[in-house]
């Protein structure tokens, strides 16, 4: 298009570009808008080879799918507009009707919602098995349906570590896919692809961007599963917006030192936890004696700041007391962010039923965020203070009657 002075004011407004001068390069990358792309001639409108539409992403999203290839050791990078969108898509790339999903038992409670919702309703079927079974349990649920094992190593609420490793060997071996739920390691302290898994899914949403004020998911893959979710990310139409893709980047610049200070205060609580006579058990796979440590040990580089305290089956009653009491922690979903959470992970609570929760007692989940983790620490002590107070007082009425 032209920007000829002979033009009116108004079309020469709407044509006018760069006019040609190179910008400075700054620390941050520039985030690059648009949805029209201007072809330089007329035989590229067609041209496959091209980019000719800007839902195919800019060099905003290019750079956030190449960082997010190197972190997770991927071929190829699809992006979402949420965390369970990933899920979602990478399920529908993989499945056809008639199709069955081997799922763990612990998955995200929206994971199951999708599996035996729509995915059903588009003819695919999902088997649920235990989070503490080996591959040789798996490999014997197997059948010719079967085109994909669905993970999510720690599991979600209640932290059972699969051998992923064992899994996708027998699952290569069986021609069928395999899917990881990975946003507990965030692509950095546990490497799924390079374990035999074809597709490493996270919510970008918690540590990546990291500051609780964006929703995005990406689906790192290799092989042929990383051609069928190109292709089907194409058919479906997503697409993130170039600012949320910043917003990201500017996540993964600090990834790694955000972390390490959530996993250094995450085990201090959890260690502190061990100790309070109002607590059962604490769900934290690097204590020694946690029943994953074994194989957390070996695959994962570190933890995040998830854990999960298990209160004294007789304070079941005083759950929600006990979270109102806290004050440094807010109580809200998600996690990942800078801040600490709690939430109430009962079973007849949360959106799905879990075996593996079955024999558990009031549990609270908690993230660790980054502050100063002695003031964490006093929040949930006083607040593990009023238990007793609350058991006493309750003790004392029943006896009065």
């Amino acid at each position: 298009m032209s920007s000829s002075p002979n033009l009116s004011l108004s079309t020469r407004l709407i044509s006018s570009h760069s006019d040609g001068r190179a910008a400075r390069q700054t620390a941050a990358p520039v985030v690059h808008r648009g949805s029209t792309l201007l072809l330089s001639s007329a035989s590229e409108i067609y041209d496959k080879s091209q980019q000719t539409y800007g839902r195919g992403g800019l060099t905003t999203h290019t750079l956030l799918r190449d960082m997010l290839a190197k972190l997770e050791n991927a071929e190829d990078v699809t992006l979402y507009p949420s965390g369970l969108a990933a899920i979602t898509g990478a399920l529908l790339a993989l499945t056809s009707a008639g199709d069955e999903v081997l799922a763990v038992d612990t998955v995200y409670g929206p994971t199951r919602r999708f599996l035996d919702g729509m995915l059903t309703r588009l003819g695919v079927t999902t088997r649920y098995y235990a989070p503490t079974a080996g591959a040789n349990d798996i490999a014997g649920l197997i059948t010719p349906k079967t085109r994909v094992i669905f993970m999510e190593s720690p599991g979600s609420l209640t932290f059972e570590i699969q051998d992923v490793p064992a899994i996708a060997a027998l699952a290569r071996d069986a021609g069928v896919f395999t899917v990881i739920d990975n946003s507990y390691a965030a692509g950095l302290l546990f490497k799924p692809l390079d374990h035999g898994v074809d597709v490493s899914v996270q919510a970008l949403t918690k540590y990546v961007c990291g500051h609780s004020d964006v929703f995005m998911g990406c689906a790192a893959a290799t092989g042929a599963a990383a051609a069928r979710l190109k292709t089907a990310y194409r058919e479906v139409g997503w697409m993130v917006s170039p600012d949320d893709a910043y917003a990201a980047i500017r996540g993964l610049r600090t990834l790694h030192t955000r972390m390490t200070h959530h996993a250094a205060s995450a085990l201090a609580v959890a260690k502190w936890l061990t100790g309070q006579p109002q607590v059962r058990s604490v769900l934290c796979p690097a204590l020694p004696d946690d029943a994953n440590h074994t194989l957390w040990a070996r695959d994962f580089s570190g933890i995040n700041g998830l854990i999960g305290l298990e209160l004294q089956p007789r304070f079941a009653p005083q759950v929600e007391a006990f979270l109102d009491r806290l004050s440094v922690f807010g109580l809200g979903y998600s996690w990942g962010g800078f801040e600490s959470l709690a939430i109430n992970a009962n079973p007849q609570l949360t959106q799905r039923v879990c075996r593996s929760k079955s024999e558990l007692g009031p549990l609270i989940r908690l993230h660790i965020g980054l502050e100063n983790v002695d003031d964490l620490i006093a929040d949930l002590d006083q607040a593990l203070g009023s238990l007793n107070l609350g058991s006493l007082v309750t003790d004392r009425d029943a006896s009065a009657a």
